[in-house]
């Protein structure tokens, strides 16, 4: 089992930034792909950033270049650090943990934090 605690969320002026924090505990794999995912009121929950435990990053479109995903595997704690924040950027931004089980994945999940970016 994995547990993830989210922090950092919180009210930013369009423009500005703010840096997510999750600790993971528990057992803890090198296999393990941590991330971010975010969930706008009425949307679907959709990928923000993905990262290896060997540093291979994934982006979505739509924050490439704005928000860059980081890992300290002494510390089992990823990051998300989200400038030039827009509007559209307000969601609840949940940490995930994706770790391969053959023949599939397990994921799990943290409890979320608000990001809420003001025009």
């Amino acid at each position: 089992q994995v547990q993830l605690v989210e922090s950092g969320g919180g009210l930013v002026q369009a423009g500005g930034s703010l840096r997510l924090s999750c600790a993971a505990s528990g057992s803890i794999f090198v296999s393990d792909i941590m991330g971010w995912y975010r969930q706008a009121p009425g949307k679907q929950r959709e990928l923000v950033a993905t990262i290896t435990s060997g540093g291979s990053t994934n982006y979505a479109d739509s924050v490439k270049g704005r928000f860059t995903i980081s890992r300290d595997n002494a510390k089992n704690t990823v990051y998300l650090q989200m400038n030039s924040l827009k509007p559209e950027d307000t969601a609840v931004y949940y940490c995930n943990t994706k770790r391969p089980v053959l023949p599939g994945y397990n994921y799990y999940w943290g409890q979320g934090t608000q990001v809420t970016v003001s025009s």
